[in-house]
């Protein structure tokens, strides 16, 4: 399989690189708070923002709407959309948060919706082995899921496509604080991590070897699957 390294940048900007976005449909699957889904319509993408945890959902739905962005309350193992009708599948840190045991069927929908020869499966997951992980380790361990999250990849996705590149780059998070590092944890809706979990010597050590003559710096190496053509089914 080809690796790249970018360096250092941002989701979206490593989207522009790899991906054409202008005039396509796209489905972002596990869309959090649709920031992303909005980043890639104002590039003139048509997407299919799925999210399917109910509070998270909500909020999207009564959101201010963005043009060529439709929310749809949906797991990635269910996707809304007919067969062989898009061009992008994007799982942007969201394959690890599906139920271990439906990874693989997730993988398979996105090939079903997918179009066949030309379709395209992007796969964003952040490394372990980062600064933002480690210190997030004490009280959010993801280890397995984001290994399992591989394996499915390497089961279901690897077989079913033309070809596939990985892709790594870095990525840092700034913190005022410590308090504000644990606001933002605890702001997101699909964590069910309380204040003491995180406000522990362990967590507040390994977060203190961020600091930065600003703030903190929390650094994280990223990974990117891609796989570009799904095979026709005979």
């Amino acid at each position: 399989m080809k690796t790249e390294f970018l360096g250092p940048t941002t989701d979206i900007e490593v989207m522009d690189r790899l991906l054409r976005l202008d005039g396509m449909s796209i489905v972002d699957a596990g869309c959090n708070d649709g920031a992303l889904s909005r980043s890639l319509a104002q590039r003139g993408a048509r997407v299919l923002a799925l999210e399917p945890n109910p509070i998270q959902a909500a909020q999207n739905r009564q959101a201010e709407p963005t043009e060529g962005v439709t929310f749809a309350e949906a797991p990635a193992q269910a996707m809304p959309a007919d067969a062989g009708s898009i061009d992008t599948v994007i799982f942007s840190r969201s394959l690890h948060h599906v139920p271990e045991q439906l990874m693989d069927q997730a993988i398979a929908e996105a090939v079903r919706v997918l179009r066949p020869e030309s379709g395209v499966l992007f796969i964003l997951e952040p490394e372990m082995g980062g600064q933002f992980s480690q210190v997030m380790k004490p009280f959010h361990d993801e280890t397995q899921v984001r290994a399992a999250a591989l394996a499915a990849l390497a089961r279901t996705a690897a077989p079913r496509f033309e070809s596939a590149a990985e892709y790594w780059f870095t990525q840092t998070a700034s913190y005022d604080d410590f308090d504000a590092f644990r606001d933002r944890i605890l702001g997101h809706s699909f964590n069910d991590i309380a204040a003491a979990d995180i406000d522990q010597p362990l967590v507040r050590a390994l977060f203190e070897a961020g600091r930065a003559d600003d703030g903190y710096r929390l650094t994280n190496p990223m990974r990117v699957r891609l796989y570009r053509g799904p095979h026709v089914p005979s």
